[in-house]
């Protein structure tokens, strides 16, 4: 894997590791709920939700590390096409942000592993 798909790779990686943070450990925090735009009550009900949701983070940025450090670009790419597919269906669904801080790095790190 060239440099720049690496270092691309594993920066979609921390943030799908800072995703966890947020989802999972910060979420009823007042920092987690004033990002997400929830209320004490809307976080509490959706913690579980969220705590899930953090750990397909942690586990996707997992994979993602492992692919890239490893030289994996089949699996690597696999798992940046999936990170791109969630973030364009959460920016559609959930917050259009999730576009620009999910969909577009991914897109990037494809970009970038591809042109390798």
């Amino acid at each position: 894997m060239a440099t720049p798909a690496l270092v691309a790779s594993l920066a979609v990686a921390a943030l799908h590791v800072i995703f966890f943070v947020l989802e999972s450990v910060l979420w009823t925090t007042a920092t987690g709920r004033r990002i997400f735009g929830q209320s004490r009550d809307d976080a509490q009900t959706t913690r579980v939700l969220a705590l899930n949701q953090g750990a397909y983070n942690a586990g996707v940025a997992a994979l993602l590390a492992w692919a890239a450090l490893t030289g994996r670009g089949d699996t690597a790419t696999a798992l940046l096409a999936f990170i791109v597919a969630m973030g364009v269906v959460g920016g559609v669904t959930a917050k259009p942000t999730i576009l620009a801080l999910q969909a577009a790095p991914a897109a990037l790190a494809l970009a970038l592993l591809h042109l390798a």
